[in-house]
């Protein structure tokens, strides 16, 4: 099969379109022939390199991926169209048995330590696999699973959104921001985001009441303003250090901060006198379960949401691709053709 790995760790140029050998199922695996496979900034960070982490190489990246089942081991019949769950368990640890996968001890993501869908063929476990109906384009699905995900998980589960509560979304044109929008405005809560004044009209059109200007300015005074000195229920972030205070002076009294990154730094200060005084919430998230991903992805498939496309590349070219996405010009998912 036609693939692309890196051999080594560097910038965009170590990306090798190449020959690989083809995967091979197992007892409880799928072969799938992949025909979309998103970008996430996970697959630049691998081929970076990442502190203490050690991928195998060559190295074929991709979480997001969407194609038509070759084999699966007699559970579903070859040709069935289907999106891939992100992320990858051991089924027998008593976080596994609980329903709560992504606390799963030896818990994986697609394309991290396993290879993923940079490749025409992918072997994945059967329960991966979720069938797509037929007015769902492959490009649509591989741009869903792991921001929709990531974003039901921080919303609905760990910072438990209400109806009618006001949510912050940091980054509103990334993957996770422009799902976090949709979702947030589909269970029923009032939206403010940020993004770089070029993306304001687009965010907006997501479904967000007011965008802020992420890069000037001070969001969080805006955000008072904008509910007469309350501040917001909740704060989705994922963009580090460069908001971090910001996103917390956005939080009202007993809000709850949830975060699943930090694209422009790890290091966070808080002062502890607000954190208690105003009992506020900072809350990690990480992935989500495979339960919740076939819920959110009921809205999906009913138009409730829809993730939206930056720029589709072949596979040959993901080396552009992922330059396109490290130079963070992109509004929404990048995704590969394959």
């Amino acid at each position: 099969m036609k693939a692309v790995r890196f051999h080594r760790h560097g910038g965009p140029e170590v990306l090798q379109y190449e020959d690989a050998p083809d995967p091979v199922a197992g007892p409880g695996r799928a072969l799938v022939r992949v025909r979309a496979c998103a970008l996430n900034h996970l697959d630049l960070w691998e081929r970076r390199g990442m502190e203490r982490v050690m991928l195998p190489l060559p190295h074929i990246s991709g979480s997001d991926v969407a194609g038509e089942v070759v084999s699966a081991d007699g559970s579903m019949p070859a040709g069935t169209r289907v999106m891939l769950q992100p992320g990858l368990r051991c089924g027998s640890c008593d976080a596994c048995r609980a329903g709560r996968d992504n606390h799963c001890v030896s818990y994986d993501v697609l394309g991290f330590r396993s290879d993923g869908g940079y490749a025409e063929l992918l072997a994945i476990p059967v329960e991966n696999l979720i069938p797509i109906p037929p007015h769902v384009e492959f490009i649509t699905a591989a741009a869903f699973p792991l921001t929709f995900l990531t974003a039901w998980h921080m919303l609905v589960t760990r910072a438990a959104l209400q109806k009618g509560e006001t949510v912050l979304v940091l980054a509103g044109g990334s993957g996770v921001g422009q799902a976090s929008i949709q979702l947030a405005r589909c269970l029923g809560a009032r939206v403010f985001a940020t993004s770089a004044s070029d993306k304001i009209d687009r965010t907006r059109a997501l479904g967000a009441d007011a965008v802020f200007d992420h890069y000037s300015g001070d969001y969080a005074r805006e955000v008072r303003r904008l509910t007469a000195g309350r501040g917001v229920d909740i704060v989705v972030e994922h963009v580090g250090e460069a908001t971090w205070d910001r996103s917390m002076r956005s939080l009202a009294n007993g809000g709850r901060l949830v975060t699943c990154g930090a694209t422009t730094g790890p290091r966070a200060a808080i002062d502890l006198r607000h954190l208690f005084a105003r009992q506020l919430s900072l809350l990690g998230s990480y992935m989500g379960t495979f339960a919740e991903l076939r819920t959110a992805a009921r809205l999906l498939f009913d138009g409730s949401v829809r993730p939206v496309i930056d720029k589709m590349f072949p596979l040959a070219d993901a080396a552009a691709a992922q330059q396109r996405l490290e130079e963070k010009g992109q509004f929404g998912k990048i995704v590969l053709e394959v």
